[in-house]
């Protein structure tokens, strides 16, 4: 029995369009900059076909987008105003020799207006998976057809320029893979805060801009109290939960120049640029306000445990001390708040 192949309905048109949107916003096409590579492609276009006019084109919902142009200086049309969209409908390629004899095309703005375009030929930009994005169109000011030697070489420029589209998204896909692999590389996986390796080269960076710059640099470590009994009555899960809290805590408390990590464990620490201790033991003793409130709001369902948390806090100037020096004065505090009780501050 033979298949026949039946029209789509509306609906399966709207369908694919919003499937064809999609792909489009993968390669991020109708807010991208254009470079010189395009430009060059739309003049060979011109050239190779004895055009005044070469264009790439990008069908968005209701607009379409001009990439790069040769004779022309428009940025955007309408969807129904333009040639692109009756191209991508024609399937891989479309050529009209007389605009303004074809009723698809004779009443539209640039056949009509000056300088009364007559011939349009076009090649779908279609990606590896069969989506078509926009055209590389031609147009002419007179009518004829193209030869076939031009419309060859038009459809070679097509698939050069679907090219440079891929070469782009792929780009854009490794830097992300890049700057996930660095977040990673610097991050801590439970809480999200710089990891130790991470938050001990910033420090030795603040340290350094500190001396540089003649400022202040505080550091504030704090130790969550009696975290074993957390992790023994809700086990691991519920103590990565009350970490992860933590963290999220941190990262909401703290200014953009402020370099929040885990030390390690159920230790955290905070870098505090330009910050002398007053400013710091305030910050400090937020922070362990902060701790106790998660004990009736996120953390409520730890249920009767304390959650507390100890904290020391440490200063150096441009004069004096480096990374080391400055770690080691937070723990002495830090050992020092332990020792009178917990859940406080020392500075």
């Amino acid at each position: 029995m033979l298949g026949i192949e039946l029209p789509k309905s509306a609906s399966a048109h709207r369908a694919d369009d919003e499937i064809r949107l999609a792909v489009l916003q993968r390669y991020q096409l109708p807010d991208a900059p254009v470079g010189d590579d395009f430009t060059l492609l739309t003049e060979l276009a011109a050239q190779l076909c004895d055009v005044p006019c070469a264009f790439i084109s990008v069908l968005g919902a209701d607009r379409v987008w001009i990439k790069s142009a040769t004779g022309m200086q428009a940025e955007q049309f309408p969807r129904d105003q333009f040639y692109c969209p009756l191209a991508i409908q024609a399937g891989d390629s479309l050529e009209i020799p007389d605009l303004s004899a074809d009723p698809r095309t004779a009443t539209l703005p640039l056949t009509v207006q000056a300088p009364g375009m007559r011939m349009y030929s076009g090649v779908t930009l279609r990606t590896a998976d069969g989506f078509a994005l926009g055209t590389l169109g031609v147009l002419d000011t007179r009518p004829r057809a193209l030869a076939d030697a031009q419309r060859h070489m038009l459809h070679r420029l097509g698939r050069q320029v679907m090219a440079l589209f891929e070469a782009r998204a792929s780009a854009r896909v490794l830097h992300g893979v890049q700057q996930e692999l660095q977040h990673l590389s610097i991050s801590d996986a439970l809480t999200g805060l710089h990891n130790r390796r991470a938050l001990l080269e910033r420090l030795t960076l603040e340290v350094a801009r500190t001396k540089r710059y003649r400022t202040q640099l505080s550091l504030v470590l704090a130790d969550m109290d009696f975290f074993k009994r957390i992790n023994d009555r809700h086990g691991q899960a519920g103590g990565d939960r009350v970490l992860a809290g933590i963290g999220q805590m941190l990262r909401d408390s703290v200014r953009a120049s402020d370099i929040a990590g885990r030390y390690g464990g159920e230790q955290f620490c905070v870098i505090l640029p330009e910050t002398g201790l007053p400013g710091a033991c305030k910050f400090a003793e937020i922070i362990r306000l902060k701790v106790a409130a998660l004990q009736s709001g996120d953390m409520a369902w730890a249920g009767p445990l304390p959650l507390t948390c100890s904290l020391g806090v440490a200063v150096i100037d441009h004069s004096t001390g480096d990374a080391e020096a400055l770690l080691r004065q937070a723990d002495e505090a830090l050992h020092r708040a332990k020792h009178m009780g917990r859940n406080r501050v020392e500075c």
